[in-house]
């Protein structure tokens, strides 16, 4: 992933954020180009309060969440709202990782796809068009 980091290192924040970056520069104009707002974050875990709220009871059973609203409920009024964000979850993907044998720029992808298909609404059937879309 990374030249700098020790072999058998695991994939820093900063690595997994690149993946996810990869992902968002291969989608269609039509979604990106409704992404300009959106934040995207790599955090260690998931705070208590996030996990309180999806009824998660440890940090590494979530890989990353949506925080906002989907276009189609947004409003004029939403304006002194937080941004829309995506976070993902560096410890709960390595952990992942580790357990599925899937790669982790494609465990990243499916994540990453997943979250974003959150902020426009889409249905399970969507994203999975949209990550084979994006494929490599």
């Amino acid at each position: 992933m990374n030249e700098q980091e020790p072999m058998g290192a695991a994939p820093s924040a900063d690595a997994i954020e690149a993946h996810a970056r990869a992902v968002i520069a291969r989608l269609p104009d039509a979604f990106r180009r409704h992404l300009g707002d959106v934040v995207l974050l790599v955090e260690e875990e998931a705070d208590a309060e996030t996990l309180a709220a999806l009824e998660i009871d440890h940090p590494l059973d979530l890989t990353g969440v949506y925080h906002g609203r989907p276009i189609g409920e947004k409003s004029a009024f939403d304006s002194a709202a937080l941004p829309d964000r995506i976070h993902l979850y560096r410890q709960a993907l390595l952990a992942e990782w580790c357990e599925s044998g899937v790669r982790l720029d494609e465990l990243v992808a499916h994540v990453t796809i997943h979250e974003i298909g959150h902020h426009f609404g889409l249905s399970d059937d969507d994203m999975h068009a949209l990550e084979e879309a994006v494929a490599d």
